[in-house]
């Protein structure tokens, strides 16, 4: 491990040889002779802990403090100070400075508050690691799951967060495409820039053109001043681009000249205007085969095919349900001031079991009408909508029940059968509960619990007229 290192500030030669005694074995000692010196070094160096005289010929300890935390927030600054500046002290602290010694100072003293202040940057040292590992394998910048084909995703978008290239994000609808988008984004150098989403897929078709490169005042009916379009308000930013694969051909032909050429023309102008800016374009379409079809250009294709990441469908990461069905709970709850606090194990396993055409989106607005909708202070089975009560939990890939322990794996083949039992049941006698119990041999009342605990509704069975 390196030793941690620490930077004295001071004037006064006696005080820095104290300090060299005071730091002993086990650290990296550099000192400065004044506040010029000291910031010509934390301009190169990052220190664990810099100890400053508050009170210096030219550059003061507080230009030292704020230096630091300029270029390294997490370094810890202790001060020293003379009698009487102890409010100036206290100030410091305000700004950001761990602690002070008072001079003059007892040797021990003065060590213990170094040593202090050591330990606090390795915990938060070690905290922030701690930190990144997590989100690394559970999350990336609001995106939840741990599985094996998100993980994969998130080590692509942190790549490409690092690449001021263009990426192409593919995958079945309501796979959270721009959230990997704005996922690559706020992890680029252009994260403090413009992050500007544009749904190519819902811009009418007359002024798609006008929408993406802006106008020139006059250029179109009613156009009484010149209006920028989404290329330049993401100018130095990132420009979204969804579902690109529903512009025009004459569009596609204007953007692919706008990211070969890296400028724009205004409708009814000729001046070009020159970009600096990353695009990121997403589509729900194969466009390979829309390439082969006519519909989409190839040269196009290939200008966005730079850096292809492929977001999953929640079908292929049935792991993440659990965690991406709780957190919408909360979600939902919290902004629907209701008292609900999880979700049975019956509605859990039916949301596991479904196939979810919709995705993440889909998962998302079933939770919030259950949230909705439920009487109880956890998700029941019967909250969940029609075709989730229903879900075929012998689907289950066999990757999926693997993970499962055998008692669980057990109850949800037993849940399967007993509804889909039960559903049978109440189709033949027509939703009457009385002569389905006695064909079934239970007490009209035991019966009423099944139908309750599997949500399957009598009156759904009821035959219409």
């Amino acid at each position: 491990m390196n030793r941690p290192s620490v930077l004295v500030v001071d004037d006064k030669e006696s005080i820095r040889k104290l300090f060299a005694k005071i730091a002993g074995e086990g650290h990296n000692l550099s000192t400065a002779i004044d506040g010029a010196a000291a910031l010509a070094l934390i301009a190169e160096h990052e220190f664990d802990v810099v100890v400053t005289d508050l009170k210096m010929p030219g550059a003061s300890g507080f230009t030292v403090l704020e230096s630091v935390k300029a270029r390294w927030p997490e370094t810890e600054v202790v001060l020293l100070t003379s009698y009487g500046s102890a409010p100036d002290a206290v100030e410091a602290m305000k700004q950001g400075a761990y602690d002070y010694i008072q001079k003059p100072f007892e040797p021990d003293a003065a060590g213990l508050v170094v040593a202090r202040a050591l330990e606090r940057r390795r915990l938060r040292a070690q905290v922030a690691s701690l930190r990144k590992e997590l989100e690394g394998v559970n999350s990336f910048h609001n995106m939840i799951g741990k599985s094996p084909p998100m993980r994969e995703v998130y080590g692509l978008l942190e790549r490409a967060a690092g690449l001021d290239v263009t990426v192409l994000l593919t995958g079945e609808t309501g796979t959270g495409k721009e959230l990997a988008a704005r996922a690559v984004h706020y992890h680029s150098a252009r994260k403090h820039n413009r992050f500007v989403p544009v749904n190519c897929g819902a811009l009418p078709a007359e002024l798609v053109e006008s929408e993406l490169f802006g106008q020139a005042k006059g250029a179109l009916a009613g156009a009484a001043a010149r209006k920028p379009g989404m290329f330049e308000e993401a100018n130095r930013g990132t420009l979204f681009l969804d579902e690109v694969g529903e512009l025009p051909l004459p569009v596609q032909a204007k953007l692919n000249r706008a990211l070969q050429d890296k400028e724009i023309r205004r409708v009814g102008e000729n001046t070009p205007f020159s970009l600096d800016l990353r695009v990121i374009a997403a589509t729900h379409r194969e466009l390979k085969a829309e390439v082969q079809a006519g519909r989409f250009r190839e040269d196009l294709f290939y200008r966005l095919h730079v850096f292809p990441i492929r977001m999953p469908a929640l079908r292929e990461r049935r792991e993440d349900i659990p965690a991406l069905a709780t957190h919408f709970l909360s979600q939902h709850a919290r902004a629907s001031k209701r008292d609900i606090n999880g979700i049975g194990n019956a509605a859990m396993r039916a949301l596991t079991a479904y196939n979810w055409p919709g995705n993440v989106h889909e998962l998302e607005n079933a939770i919030e009408c259950a949230v909705a909708i439920a009487a109880g202070k956890e998700l029941d089975i019967r909250d969940l909508p029609a075709e989730l009560r229903g879900a075929q939990v012998g689907a289950l890939p066999a990757e999926v029940l693997v993970k499962m322990p055998y008692r669980e794996a057990m109850e949800t083949a037993r849940d399967r059968i007993s509804r889909e039992y039960l559903s049978v049941l109440m189709h033949e006698f027509d939703g009457n509960v009385t002569r389905a119990a006695e064909r079934a041999g239970i007490e009209r009342e035991s019966l009423h619990r099944l139908l309750k605990r599997y949500g399957v509704r009598s009156e759904d069975h009821k035959k219409a007229g």
